[in-house]
């Protein structure tokens, strides 16, 4: 099976990136976790981009606060699909990382998640890959399954309460 690889910008993003690594762990698909930033690391960033297709990589996630630029750089440097999750930072509320990740120009896309959407970044991520693995594809459908069945069983227990 292909990879997923989760990039920080920094180490204090392992927060965020934890949530991507137990739901990729829950779907049973691998991924290899770095910290590489895109303005103190431009060099390292770039040349791990640049190897992704050749070490069997299907997607990369991006994780990163404030000018958050990490997803364009891989973006840049890879034609592998790139998710990039904005982290949410103490001034300004994740507000100046999600326009930084959203705004790439035309032709270098990076598909964002919301402020600190880890879990979906990883659940997205997972669905490229069962593009071409229907026994991943099977996990996702039981995991929304069980999902559904959560609701389910709490609008049992709260009807009639109100």
């Amino acid at each position: 099976m292909k990879k997923v690889a989760i990039i920080m910008g920094s180490a204090s993003d392992k927060e965020v990136a934890s949530i991507a690594v137990e739901t990729l762990k829950g779907l049973s698909v691998p991924y290899t976790v770095r910290v590489l930033s895109a303005h103190r690391t431009p060099d390292e960033a770039t040349a791990f981009a640049k190897s992704l297709e050749e070490n069997d990589y299907a997607v990369a996630i991006t994780i990163a606060g404030k000018a958050a630029h990490l997803g364009g750089v891989i973006a840049a440097n890879t034609t592998l699909p790139v998710v990039g999750i904005p982290v949410k930072g103490s001034d300004l509320g994740g507000m100046d990382a999600l326009l930084s990740t959203v705004q790439m120009p035309p032709g270098i896309p990076v598909a964002s998640m919301a402020i600190n959407g880890a879990k979906n970044a990883a659940i997205f991520a997972a669905e490229i890959i069962a593009l071409t693995d229907d026994s991943l594809k099977e996990r996702i459908k039981k995991e929304r399954d069980a999902m559904r069945e959560s609701v389910l069983k709490a609008d049992r227990e709260v009807e009639g309460l109100l």
